[in-house]
């Protein structure tokens, strides 16, 4: 068990779009039994907590920001804890790496979320966000979840018990936010070659069609309805591969916004804000952010 500190947080270099400003400081904890001492870290720093994995899903406003980042590393592997002739449950740590948690179902033959390979970030994150690609999302697979919750504690709530819509994770019982600690995901058991091929195939796919190498956060809007994309809508109003100051949409993929030359929050803010009028203007569809805002 260990929980750790940090002064001055800065947003530039624990979020994927490497921009925006500095936190208070940020709470590093490897352990469920660490969460009995943030309410009081908590108070004696001040600020209001956040809670941030990999930092892959957020745009953090430039300049001093009120926030006490939370990190729940909590890497525990990932372990069996129930199994049927046909399924598997399986339990890790919220801090895990997902691409890393891929390729061990991958090894061992468990299915139900290779369509979110390439996606970058923790477990943790991904349900969070209830992350999704190509057709599956978190939400397909997730058993339960382990959680901390200021003045109730760590509580272990089962899929049905929390909401898990687009790109959105809540407990409706809960007031507070609640910190991810853990999941349990309800896997299929099959041919491990078959799951690894599909990840191998979907990973080929998004390097082709996405900047996964570039310092991005993934799709910034939402799809503003069924069979409607916003990337297609950007790409007719002629925003792929256009520039702002640093940042831009990406030119192998127009809803990919990406820090190109130091870009700062207030430009990307500007090219969003533009964005948005532009497309609004010419369809009729009003742009919804998908990344989260910070600020």
């Amino acid at each position: 068990m260990a929980i750790t500190v940090h002064q001055s947080f800065s947003f530039t270099k624990r979020t994927t779009l490497r921009m925006g400003g500095t936190a208070l400081a940020e709470i590093v904890f490897t352990h469920a039994d660490d969460c009995a001492q943030l309410p009081d870290i908590l108070d004696s720093i001040g600020g209001k907590p956040l809670v941030i994995g990999r930092g892959s899903n957020l745009l953090a406003k430039d300049g001093e920001l009120p926030f006490v980042i939370l990190n729940p590393a909590v890497t525990t592997d990932p372990v069996c804890v129930d199994e049927t002739d046909e399924t598997v449950t399986v339990h890790v740590g919220a801090g895990y790496r997902l691409p890393r948690f891929l390729h061990w179902c991958a090894a061992n033959g468990y299915a139900g979320l290779e369509g979110l390979a390439g996606v970058p970030g923790t477990v943790g994150g991904a349900v969070a966000m209830n992350a999704g690609s190509y057709g599956c999302e978190i939400v397909d697979c997730l058993d339960s979840v382990e959680v901390f919750i200021k003045n109730v504690g760590t509580a272990v709530f089962k899929k049905t018990d929390v909401v898990l819509q687009y790109r959105h994770f809540s407990i409706p019982t809960v007031n507070d936010q609640p910190v991810i600690l853990s999941s349990s995901f309800r896997l299929y058991k099959t041919d491990s070659q078959k799951v690894k091929k599909v990840i191998d195939d979907n990973l080929t796919r998004k390097k082709a069609t996405q900047p996964v190498a570039a310092h991005s956060a993934g799709c910034v809007f939402k799809n503003p309805a069924e069979g409607v994309s916003a990337g297609k809508l950007l790409d007719q109003c002629g925003f792929k591969g256009k520039i702002h100051g640093g940042v831009a949409f990406s030119p192998l993929h127009a809803n990919f916004l990406i820090n190109v030359n130091n870009g700062t929050s207030k430009e990307a803010f500007e090219l969003l804000q533009m964005a948005q009028k532009t497309v609004l203007d010419a369809s009729g569809y009003s742009l919804e952010l998908e990344v989260k805002v910070i600020g």
